[in-house]
């Protein structure tokens, strides 16, 4: 199998070009810079000959977001989309998967939501996320498309955990607010498997929601990590701090979003961590730390 992934070099991303090549697949990282290049160019290069292609590229969102900041994280976003989907037909053996990454945020928070859910945010990262798996899904009928919405990723070697472990280590964790916002989350053994489970079963298309089949409260999500790392949660941080220092950002933090994984569960995927307690005490419970 050779497998195209574009932001390679990310958590995320580095994760899945492991266990790609731990099972003696080739990955070819997709260039930034070759964005640039023509459709046809941009194909011989990245895309020709390979059997997947992971799109996974796009602006980080944890910081203030200014209007070049906005701008920058949908521009991102949908640039890379548009070059990776206009490149496809391009290619004389059309890859026969392509897999473009979304996020939970394009859902309400204030429904349950499973894949066949419409009650979508009307907020800036639910516009992205919307306009990001539409210019995704101008590759039907071209090939199978698959659009992982990805919950909080918990890793031992970055993302959301990488800037939690600090405070919380050192008993200054806290909830957020009053900690009953929503946090669906998956561990990140369970993303690479659910990607290695999406490339072997063809009958998955469309949306697919990667998160745990059990989100939990900010609060106990708080609290479980205190318990994992030994420290007690006495704190809460407000709103208000967050709003200060964030602005339109602190959404991130103030507002949850209860989400399932119903095509995976429908499908038979296992998940090895489910819960907020196996997925912690996975990371820290064996001496794994954030870098």
């Amino acid at each position: 199998m050779i497998v195209s992934i574009s932001g390679a070099g990310g958590f995320i991303g580095g994760a899945l070009a492991r266990a790609f090549q731990a099972k003696g697949w080739t990955v070819k990282p997709i260039m930034r810079e070759s964005l640039k290049l023509p459709d046809h160019e941009f194909a011989k290069a990245n895309i020709e000959g390979s059997d997947v292609v992971i799109n996974l590229a796009g602006a980080g969102i944890s910081e203030r977001w200014t209007e070049a900041r906005k701008k920058e994280i949908l521009d991102s976003r949908i640039q890379s989309t548009r070059k990776i989907v206009a490149s496809i037909p391009a290619c004389s053996q059309r890859p026969m998967l392509l897999i473009s990454a979304s996020g939970i945020d394009i859902y309400d928070n204030k429904n349950t939501h499973d894949e066949s859910s419409t009650s979508y945010a009307s907020g800036f990262l639910g516009t992205v996320c919307r306009e990001w798996e539409n210019e995704a899904m101008k590759a039907d009928g071209v090939t199978r498309i698959v659009i992982p919405r990805m919950g909080m990723v918990l890793g031992d070697d970055g993302g959301a955990l990488s800037k939690m472990y600090v405070p919380f280590s050192l008993g200054l964790g806290a909830k957020i607010g009053d900690g009953r916002q929503w946090i669906s989350f998956i561990h990140i053994k369970d993303l690479v498997n659910a990607f290695l489970f999406i490339i072997e079963n063809e009958p998955l298309q469309g949306p697919v929601n990667l998160v745990s089949p059990f989100p939990v409260s900010n609060k106990d999500f708080s609290h479980t990590l205190g318990k994992a790392l030994k420290q007690p949660v006495f704190l809460t941080l407000p709103g208000s701090i967050l709003k200060l220092i964030y602005g339109e950002g602190s959404v991130l933090l103030l507002e949850g979003h209860k989400v399932l994984p119903g095509k995976l569960t429908a499908m038979g995927f296992h998940f090895t961590y489910p819960t907020i307690n196996s997925a912690l005490l996975n990371l820290f419970g064996k001496g794994l730390l954030p870098k």
